[in-house]
């Protein structure tokens, strides 16, 4: 019995010198939850915490904490931002037959991340649309209508999140706070390269405890080192004949980096674009550097010459495991970086129409 009672008055204790102001808080209720039974807490990706419904559909989530935390609150498959800060009481109610206008109380941060959830929920609305109105406009249509589609839907897809994304800036400036970092972290990196990796240099000494903001400014140094206006990293290999190339001999002209393999379709597809881009400004300081994902040389040299790529071409031939996935950070392709004579990147990931656009602006 003594021990138990240790115990317990050590736990009284440890509860009572922590006080309210080392306490992060959330409590409410959730209307309508149909076979939702628990509210889960997550921080980024992570799962944190979950918490059961009581009598009335009630939770209270609480824990030691001395700096405030952006976490996710989710129920069922309905997530919502939510800033606890210590010493602060946040009271949260949602109806699941109406999971959008849900209400926050007693807390600020989580009041401006509620005011921002219009403006993430209509980029998201966006995407979807642009998404399926591609799906259904691509049916039954040739590999290269399919390539002039997908341009002219990219370039609404940009111009419309460029709106979201200096909506999402301006309210991080309004916002120089947990609340202003969420937004950010919402913005799509093709989109948006730029402003994430600048908005991770201004905060670099801030939020220093938050696990989500941790991993954001890791992903945001990652992203700088392959951003426009960045070098590219070097790239040695070897072509068909076993001739040394490097990346750097091609100092003095504008390049464009092409990983590709024989086995991708879509690069297959996208070969006869390069060709004719090549052929057009091979005499502007215009050249191609072709940079294999193959592991099987005869289907390698057999797609140079079926696809009648004249450019120089190499390849390690280690497939996936070749040195220039992680340093180019590579997970589909084809992938494309274009470099100017300084070997500093301009551009990525220009396909079909969009490639000849920029090399026309770029070279005339």
């Amino acid at each position: 019995m003594k021990g138990v009672f240790t115990t317990l008055v050590a736990g009284m204790m440890f509860l009572t010198g922590c006080g309210n102001k080392d306490l992060i808080h959330v409590s409410g209720h959730i209307d309508n939850p149909g076979n939702v039974k628990v509210v889960t807490f997550y921080e980024g990706d992570r799962k944190l915490d979950s918490v059961f419904l009581a009598d009335g559909n009630r939770f209270t989530f609480e824990r030691n904490a001395t700096q405030p935390r952006l976490l996710s609150l989710g129920v069922g498959n309905n997530k919502y931002p939510i800033i606890l800060t210590p010493g602060e009481k946040l009271t949260f109610v949602a109806d699941m037959h109406q999971p959008e206008a849900y209400t926050v109380e007693g807390s600020k941060l989580s009041t401006a991340l509620k005011d921002f959830a219009p403006y993430k929920r209509r980029k998201e609305f966006v995407q979807d649309s642009l998404q399926a109105a591609f799906a259904k406009a691509t049916l039954n249509k040739s590999a290269e209508e399919i390539e002039r589609l997908r341009f002219d839907y990219l370039t609404e897809f940009k111009s419309k999140l460029a709106l979201y994304t200096r909506q999402a800036v301006d309210f991080a400036r309004k916002q120089p706070n947990l609340a202003g970092f969420y937004a950010i972290s919402t913005l799509d990196p093709e989109v948006a390269e730029a402003e994430i990796v600048a908005y991770a240099e201004e905060i670099k000494d801030k939020f220093q405890d938050s696990r989500y903001v941790s991993q954001f400014k890791d992903e945001a140094k990652k992203l700088k080192r392959l951003a426009v206006g960045q070098p590219a990293p070097e790239i040695a290999s070897f072509t068909p004949n076993n001739r040394a190339v490097s990346l750097s001999d091609f100092r003095g002209k504008y390049v464009l980096v092409d990983f590709w393999a024989s086995w991708c379709a879509p690069c297959r597809q996208e070969n006869p674009n390069i060709v004719q881009q090549y052929h057009a400004f091979k005499n502007k300081n215009f050249t191609v550097l072709g940079v294999s994902l193959d592991n099987n040389p005869g289907s390698w040299m057999r797609a140079i010459q079926d696809d009648k790529l004249e450019w120089t071409q190499v390849a390690d031939l280690q497939a996936w495991n070749s040195a220039v996935i992680a340093d180019y950070r590579i997970k589909a392709i084809p992938t494309s970086y274009l470099l100017d004579p300084r070997g500093i990147i301009i551009a990525k990931n220009l396909r079909g129409k969009a490639l000849e656009l920029f090399l026309e602006k770029t070279l005339n």
